[in-house]
């Protein structure tokens, strides 16, 4: 059965509530903060990746925070606001950004369901993994500028590059 097979035997479902039944299903963390709000915790192969997920019923917008702690060097900041763009550059949905007084490093993303539109399990299940895998992506390169002497350039070359060979 497709995971849009058992949510929708209702006609008014909660984007939330779609949220909680997937972090249920993939066995994730959870924690339902509110109606509208809920954050969990999804594991990655670099890190465990905090991710929430806010309903907004103003602007019907459903928006997605995935987040990681960073703490770099106050001198390599312009370094890794650089990388920031670039990595920005090869995201076409969600940008990153880096929140200095939180020391997190944040990937976000508003979907827009105007008009009553309703997103689908396998849609949100998608925007999930997409901020995991964008995160994954590009945290080498974060590392190798802020903790390494890898210029931004060198740091996405080496983040980006196809393995290629057999070990």
């Amino acid at each position: 059965m497709s995971l849009s097979e058992q949510y929708f035997s209702t006609d008014e479902l909660h984007p939330i509530d779609i949220v909680e039944h997937l972090a249920e299903h993939h066995e994730w963390d959870f924690d339902r903060v509110a109606d509208d709000q809920i954050a969990m915790a999804v594991e990655g192969q670099w890190r465990t990746y905090s991710i929430t997920l806010a309903w907004s019923s103003h602007d019907e917008t459903l928006r997605l925070i995935c987040t990681f702690d960073m703490d770099p060097p106050k001198e390599k900041l312009g370094a890794l606001y650089e990388t920031l763009n670039a990595t920005n550059d090869m995201c076409w949905a969600g940008a990153f950004s880096y929140w200095a007084a939180q020391k997190l490093m944040v990937w976000r993303y508003g979907l827009v369901l105007a008009g009553g539109q309703m997103a689908g399990p396998e849609q949100i299940d998608t925007m999930i993994r997409a901020a995991v895998l964008s995160a994954e992506r590009f945290y080498p390169a974060f590392q190798l500028v802020a903790w390494g002497d890898e210029t931004p350039a060198e740091a996405m070359n080496m983040a980006i590059a196809e393995a290629y060979g057999t070990a």
